[in-house]
């Protein structure tokens, strides 16, 4: 069985990141979608909203399980069994980190590749904070995030100012 970790802090999940989903568990039998912490980001959903926040957008796909981490990555993806983690990019810059990153991880547990999907050209520009910053402002978010969960970062954003 070909299993990926598709890691990502998801706050809020765009209709980028469900473009790479998407891809993803067409190559691959099983994708974790794992939520994990970014340390230098303070995010709008606790962990467990934002896992909800996936499960719901992703229900329909039966090879897609959601889940979140506290541990190195690379860790994680061995205890999951799988060989591959998925990485998005949306630019040459977001190679540069992620490429370092990849170098790193192999280095501590070389059995595990990274494969990256290039954005489709339509998500290129998008972000979670991008998202959070059009919804501070009252944008419409229709063509950025998941019907489903518009309202819950509509109402988060008004929560939290």
């Amino acid at each position: 069985m070909k299993i990926a970790v598709y890691p990502g802090s998801f706050d809020p999940i765009t209709l980028g990141h469900l473009n790479i989903i998407r891809r993803a568990a067409a190559i691959f039998d099983k994708v974790y979608v794992c939520v994990m912490i970014n340390s230098g980001k303070r995010p709008l959903f606790t962990r467990e909203e934002r896992m909800d926040l996936i499960r719901r957008t992703v229900k329909h796909y039966r090879n897609v399980e959601v889940d979140t981490s506290d541990e190195l990555l690379v860790s994680y993806a061995k205890q999951k069994g799988a060989r591959v983690i998925v990485k998005g990019l949306r630019a040459v810059s977001d190679f540069d980190w992620e490429f370092q990153t990849a170098l790193a991880n192999k280095k501590i547990e070389p059995e595990i590749d990274t494969v990256f999907l290039a954005s489709s050209e339509k998500y290129t520009y998008l972000s979670s904070t991008v998202v959070k910053e059009m919804a501070r402002y009252g944008a419409d978010l229709s063509g950025f995030v998941p019907r489903e969960i518009i309202g819950d970062i509509t109402g988060a954003v008004a929560s939290n100012g």
